[in-house]
């Protein structure tokens, strides 16, 4: 079993590398696709807003890099590794994921719904790098133009349809999850991420508006403390970082912060503990990015 763990982290830093070298910034990956380096502020009574500023490793996207030396470093640091992540809105390449998801019920609708996007906008999907997911939905890797924002969204484009973009991150192609592997589609691993057409980079960069990040939670908020109350014990910190990172994404995540732990307090998680998950959770997002989503 050792044999097998030490091959797998083996494999995860030689594509990470490889990444690395075309210009794309990696962080190792554990096999639930979170960073796998924890945090260095874990332990501090108040939530920390670092984003690397420590020079610590655990920052999550923010430590992404393609010096090879660097990546060798993150990797040594976090012998579990069974992958990599790749950064999104980073320089060269600036790079889009569209993540096409596949429902519950094993249909792939998303590609339907993009597909009728590109007919009503009048644009079309350029060959690009694919990567293939163990649930069989599909990453379609796209450039960005520099100094342009995409915002990371959740079914905002369309149902089933994710964004990744600035603060973001891809799983990249090679990694092992407790899914199963990732996989470049046959003849794209030699393309260069094509350039995201025009009218789709329009759809997926709304102009900013004003949204609250006080006050009374909105449906949205609702849904997700709903969602954190409903935890189980073995539960109680994966749902409550998947409901600050929705919260993140969709831009009103610091005014749902003290409602998000209340409700997570509620289950029996230590509030410290309720307010490090929270904070670890806006670290990997980007709090820049205004909605809608």
């Amino acid at each position: 079993m050792a044999i097998t763990y030490r091959r797998t982290f083996t494999l995860a830093l030689a594509h990470a590398l490889s990444a690395a070298e075309h210009g794309l910034p990696v962080i190792p990956l554990s096999a639930t696709k979170l960073p796998a380096l924890p945090s260095p502020h874990r332990d501090e009574d108040r939530p920390s807003s670092c984003r690397g500023a420590c020079g610590l490793p655990g920052h999550g996207v923010h430590d992404a890099t393609t010096d090879p030396t660097a990546v060798h470093a993150l990797f040594a640091a976090a012998p579990w590794a069974t992958g990599y992540g790749i950064a999104c809105g980073r320089a060269p390449h600036h790079l889009i994921g569209i993540d096409l998801d596949i429902d519950a019920t094993g249909r792939n609708d998303s590609t339907a719904a993009l597909h009728q996007l590109a007919l009503q906008h009048l644009f079309t999907i350029p060959p690009t790098v694919t990567v293939l997911t163990p649930s069989g939905g599909r990453h379609i890797w796209l450039s960005g133009p520099p100094g342009t924002v995409v915002p990371n969204s959740a079914g905002r484009l369309a149902p089933g349809i994710d964004i990744r973009g600035t603060g973001g991150y891809l799983v990249g192609p090679g990694s092992a999850t407790t899914r199963g592997t990732y996989r470049l589609v046959p003849g794209t691993g030699s393309l260069p991420p094509a350039p995201c057409p025009r009218s789709l980079l329009q759809l997926l960069t709304p102009p900013a508006r004003t949204h609250r990040r006080h006050g009374r939670p909105d449906d949205r908020g609702r849904g997700l403390i709903r969602f954190v109350l409903a935890a189980d014990e073995g539960q109680r910190n994966t749902r409550l970082f998947w409901a600050a990172c929705r919260a993140y994404e969709h831009g009103f995540g610091d005014g749902l912060a003290d409602a998000l732990t209340e409700a997570a307090v509620r289950t029996g998680l230590p509030e410290h503990e309720a307010r490090a998950t929270i904070a670890s959770a806006a670290r990997l997002t980007t709090t820049r990015c205004e909605p809608p989503r």
